[in-house]
């Protein structure tokens, strides 16, 4: 009996390592209201004092010495400088009256959209561990990124195009670089797709010679059967069943990717709504108009960055917010509209955000000053798939320095977007080393529903 009980957890683990992984589409742990997700990513940190939270006590107080808590939580430079005053002015918008700053004249338009969190909170206050924790859960590297939780539970509903998708900016990889989206000991076949959007998508996509049909149909026949016979010989490994995976997505998406990046299929009046013909607004424009066709595919999940540190304000914080909203508001609104417009914002969530905020005291001196990174409250919104438009939750204390009430944690931001698309976080798991690993890892969290339609 002794011998048996041994020979059948062998069995079982054996069973469990031959487990093969594929993107195939999978059933949700219960019925979502979002079927895709666009993850706007604001790297460098957006100041939520200036954007979306406006602090009355902090433009009293504006030239006042902080207190010594928050003069003992700048990082970078040597002396903490005064409280400052938000350079724009905000206004409620919508019906909700929602309060967006003058920044942001496009979004403002789309107030009663979107679930905006004025309560978020980190765990540090540099770039690069606090991306490895809006994208992993942990400030730690070696974590599998959002998107690719995501593709291991749902898998995608087009087997043409990958399940997870990355469009970064032309001008350079945000910190971290593509460790942002990496699978890590998930199995590769979930990691994150980098398309460009100048040039072709994809490099060495497309064949160099034309083939006719049935020939080019006969050498992936081959193809497949010899990498079959390969791969029956070398079980348990998962790297080659990713390469393998990979090289017949590849001839899959020769057409298809080629096909849903191609923007010279949208109309004038869609090329203009998203600033497609002004050249602040060119470039991320593209990349949220091919963003709106992935997800019109099936597409599971894509992630746009915006340059490196964009909204990273240490030097003249209104010049500094001028240009990263000049070149995202407008896009972003467009995409909103656009998804609403065609049927598509129900079941698509949309999620903007960056890794941080900023502090209410300034950096520097006089009209240059800017603002450092501020990890203990910051401003994040979501929009469509299942969310409440027109809402506004949680606060920070009365100058913006840290959350107060209605807290919502990164983990619990996790869990929410998760939830949305069907999936428990606490039974989204990983067998690793005998542990089951979650993307909320074993911290607390919570769906914040009160944003939830």
């Amino acid at each position: 009996m002794a011998n048996g009980v041994h020979g059948a957890a062998l069995l079982s683990m054996l069973h469990a390592e031959q487990r093969s992984y594929d993107l195939t589409a999978k059933r949700a742990h219960f019925p979502g209201k979002a079927k895709a997700v666009i993850h706007l990513f604001m790297n460098g940190g957006p100041s939520q004092v200036d954007l979306f939270d406006p602090k009355p006590t902090l433009t009293r107080l504006h030239g006042s010495k902080p207190s010594r808590e928050l003069a003992f939580a700048i990082s970078n430079g040597d002396e903490a400088g005064v409280l400052m005053k938000a350079p724009f002015e905000f206004k409620p918008r919508g019906k909700s009256g929602m309060m967006i700053s003058d920044a942001m004249p496009h979004l403002a338009e789309c107030a009663d959209d979107i679930a905006l969190i004025n309560s978020m909170y980190g765990e540090h206050a540099n770039h690069e561990p606090a991306l490895f924790l809006i994208h992993s859960g942990r400030t730690i590297a070696s974590r599998p990124s959002i998107g690719s939780w995501v593709a291991y539970g749902l898998g995608t509903e087009n087997q043409n195009l990958p399940a997870y998708v990355v469009l970064d900016d032309p001008k350079g990889l945000p910190i971290n670089g593509i460790s942002n989206w990496q699978s890590a000991w998930l199995p590769p076949v979930y990691q994150g797709t980098r398309f460009r959007t100048e040039g072709p998508p994809v490099l060495n996509l497309l064949p160099r010679a034309e083939i006719p049909t049935a020939l080019m149909d006969a050498e992936r026949d081959l193809v497949r059967t010899l990498d079959a016979a390969h791969r029956s010989s070398r079980p348990m490994q998962p790297e080659l069943d990713a390469r393998i995976s990979s090289f017949e997505l590849a001839a899959r998406m020769q057409m298809a990717a080629t096909d849903a990046l191609d923007l010279s299929k949208e109309s004038e009046a869609t090329r203009e709504a998203y600033g497609l013909n002004q050249p602040a607004t060119e470039s991320y424009g593209k990349r949220c108009l091919m963003a709106r066709r992935l997800v019109e595919r099936g597409v599971r999940f894509v992630q746009l960055y915006i340059e490196t540190q964009i909204w990273d304000s240490h030097d003249n914080v209104k010049k500094s917010l001028d240009y990263a909203c000049g070149k995202t508001d407008k896009p972003v609104a467009a995409l909103l509209k656009d998804l609403k417009q065609r049927g598509l914002l129900d079941s698509t969530l949309i999620v903007w955000g960056g890794e941080f905020g900023r502090l209410p005291i300034s950096q520097g001196k006089g009209e240059i000053a800017g603002r450092d990174h501020g990890p203990n409250g910051f401003s994040s919104w979501l929009a469509g798939g299942g969310v409440k438009g027109g809402v506004t939750y949680g606060t920070t204390d009365d100058i913006g320095f840290k959350a107060a009430d209605n807290k919502v944690s990164v983990h619990d931001f996790h869990a929410t977007i998760l939830h949305q698309l069907g999936l428990n976080h606490r039974d989204l798991a990983f067998e690793r080393h005998g542990l089951k690993e979650r993307l909320t890892d074993q911290f607390p969290a919570r769906v914040v529903r009160e944003i939830l339609a």
